[in-house]
């Protein structure tokens, strides 16, 4: 593990720019509380104060001209958020002042900070592990209840728990082979074969878990990205209009109208759904709709969920029935979920299974049939666009550890094939040296979550994507 030493000291404006109520501009290194003296005007000095003190005063420049007034937190290491010295400032929110500020701090010698290298240096000091620090990350960027529950789940290490678990496990066989290799030539044995392999088996089974909660973990941290996808003039511009309850789409009898893609967002029972308008798909022979089908065909490759609109007024026409067999296609091979919506029941209450048996390929898929004019059977699509997403419509209970990071997956995956390749090592009986090898390559690719083992790249490549000032 990467260990913060003689760091220099870093500052940034920690709040969104612009104007607002406050701006907080934070401090951090060996030398914050002598930048911030220098500067900041009050009744104590800052390097004085006890640690979690907030203190009244201004901010001078280097002219001695009064800045704004301030508010000045004090947070003496090791009890601060990056585990060193901090100062956080809070100022009038205006951009102009915010700015000047954090300029005269610079000019003090303070650096200014790279994005995310506060977190950066509270998991380089201890405070956190790595995946804590990603779900900082996260928590910031979450668009949904179930996002913000998932990302404090981590943020409180529980996924940590769970590697590290496991990991404890893999060192305590690990330690056992290797001690069985020092004394090889005397013929000692350590580690009992079918012991070895019964720990093997649980500690993969634990891996497995893990790995199988990846589905609706990415669920719950990016949401779930659905395509409206149909004939031309089915309803469903309408039919976004109807979930939203907004007229975000424009909507005429004109079949095509829609050329281009529309997304929007809405949030369904805590799940954050991405719902994209397309084109209608059909054979035609104007450009810009032959790109806007492309463009259809595409996104349904991209989806998690795709909407099949039907329309329930009218027959189905071969023209329409070959673009969407193809769509059902892309969404069988693609393994994707799809909910076919019939729409316009309100011109058609009593519709009969002629337009369903005209299309063969629907067979198996959920049907719900709505009027996106009316509102009709609304409620049911979106309770069925969410137990289609989560199999069977059961959300994970909060205390369940779930695997939301594309990192962490393949992390994960990559000891779980490392484990396998032990056990068939230990199953042949090969040197117990084979077994080590492997089980290591194991618990350094579940190290690699934590931070246990990592390198600058990885480092540098989880906090680039971090805000300045956090």
């Amino acid at each position: 593990m990467v260990l913060a030493d003689n760091l220099d000291t870093i500052a940034a404006i920690a709040t969104p720019i612009g104007e607002g109520g406050i701006s907080v501009i934070r401090i951090s290194g060996p030398s914050a509380f002598a930048t911030a003296d220098a500067c900041f005007r009050g009744r104590v000095k800052l390097a004085e104060a006890a640690s979690h003190t907030a203190h009244f005063g201004y901010i001078a420049d280097a002219t001695g001209q009064r800045l704004d007034e301030v508010v000045a937190t004090v947070f003496k290491s090791p009890h601060s958020y990056t585990g060193e010295d901090v100062v956080e400032v809070s100022c009038h929110g205006g951009a102009y002042v915010t700015q000047a500020i954090l300029s005269t701090f610079l000019s003090l010698g303070a650096r200014l900070a790279e994005p995310g290298e506060f977190t950066k240096r509270a998991f380089l000091n201890g405070k956190m592990d790595l995946s804590q620090a990603e779900a900082v990350a996260d928590l910031i960027h979450a668009r949904s209840g179930l996002s913000l529950r998932s990302s404090l789940s981590q943020l409180q290490g529980r996924l940590s728990e769970q590697i590290n678990a496991v990991r404890e496990k893999l060192i305590g066989t690990i330690g056992l082979l290797e001690l069985e290799l020092d004394f090889a030539e005397d013929g000692y044995e350590f580690v009992e074969k079918q012991k070895a392999m019964s720990d093997l088996d649980e500690i993969i089974g634990r891996i497995n878990k893990l790995l199988d909660t990846y589905k609706s973990g990415k669920i719950h941290r990016d949401g779930v990205k659905v395509v409206l996808a149909g004939a031309p003039n089915v309803g469903k511009s309408s039919l976004l209009n109807q979930l939203l309850n907004e007229n975000r789409a424009i909507v005429t009898d004109i079949p095509g109208t829609t050329r281009d893609v529309i997304e929007e967002n809405l949030t369904i029972n805590g799940i954050l759904f991405r719902v994209i308008d397309t084109a209608g798909l059909r054979k035609t022979a104007d450009v810009v709709e032959q790109e806007g089908v492309a463009r259809t065909r595409a996104k349904v490759e991209e989806s998690d969920l795709v909407l099949l609109v039907l329309d329930a007024s009218r027959p189905a026409e071969a023209p329409d029935i070959e673009p969407l067999s193809q769509v059902a296609k892309v969404i069988k091979e693609g393994m994707k979920a799809c909910v076919v919506a019939v729409n316009k029941v309100d011109l058609n209450p009593t519709i009969n299974g002629k337009l369903l048996q005209s299309m063969s390929f629907l067979k198996g898929l959920p049907i719900v049939r709505v009027s996106a004019l009316t509102g009709h059977g609304i409620d049911e699509l979106k309770q069925t666009m969410v137990s289609s997403t989560l199999g069977g419509g059961k959300q994970a209970p909060e205390s369940s550890v779930l695997v939301t990071n594309l990192r962490h997956f393949q992390a994960i995956k990559r000891a779980k094939e490392a484990l396998l390749l032990a056990k068939e090592s230990l199953g042949r009986g090969e040197s117990s040296e084979f077994v080590a090898v492997d089980l290591r390559s194991a618990l350094d690719s579940l190290g690699e979550i934590t931070g246990v083992v990592t390198t600058e790249e990885i480092l540098n490549s989880i906090f680039s994507k971090f805000c300045i000032g956090k």
